[in-house]
């Protein structure tokens, strides 16, 4: 039962009331609505966003269930406040709150003893939100809704590498390691890095 509640909840949300659970999430939420708001600019072709690192903080602090229903419910709000004229593409929420959830897990659910073990989970976690959110989800959907004639292979090479989505990614990916050290102070119980 401990590896359960672990898993599903961090360290910072295990003692809270519903009340500051509830109010946890709204934080993230807001956070993740002003993020898809105010801090998505464009460079070239690439198109930065803070939502992955945003998304991953969240799931290191609140946990995968929580830091999933922030993540999904911010990218929706954030859609409705301000669609720029565009349609709502719900596999962009759902792929911010798997990134979350997968974070929360693999952080906060697995454990190791030894120094540095943060920064090994926090790799993978990178490795796995790019090839389950960046390219399972988000290039997937994308393929099959704007793909047209080219095969899968070329729009995800196109995605990637042409329209710079990994330049995004590490960027991202830079901002949670640089970040880490933040958060494990935060959260109580954790090691110092």
């Amino acid at each position: 039962m401990e590896f359960l509640k672990n898993l599903v909840f961090s360290p910072l949300l295990q003692d809270k009331t519903k009340t500051q659970k509830i109010a946890y999430v709204g934080v993230v939420t807001a956070l993740l609505v002003a993020s898809n708001m105010f801090f998505e600019f464009k460079f070239a072709s690439v198109q930065f966003s803070l939502t992955l690192f945003l998304s991953i903080a969240s799931g290191i602090l609140l946990g995968s269930l929580f830091g999933f229903c922030g993540c999904f419910v911010g990218d929706l709000v954030g859609f409705l406040y301000n669609p720029g004229g565009f349609a709502y593409m719900p596999w962009i929420g759902l792929a911010m709150g798997v990134a979350s959830f997968l974070s929360g897990a693999i952080m906060n659910g697995i454990k190791f003893n030894f120094k540095g073990e943060e920064y090994l989970k926090l790799g993978v976690i990178c490795i796995l939100t790019f090839l389950v959110c960046t390219v399972g989800i988000n290039t997937t959907a994308l393929w099959l809704t704007y793909g047209g004639e080219s095969t899968f292979m070329q729009y995800l090479v196109a995605r990637v590498l042409a329209q710079g989505q990994i330049i995004n990614s590490v960027f991202n990916y830079a901002l949670a390691f640089i970040f880490y050290p933040v958060f494990s102070r935060i959260i109580p119980n954790r090691k110092d890095v």
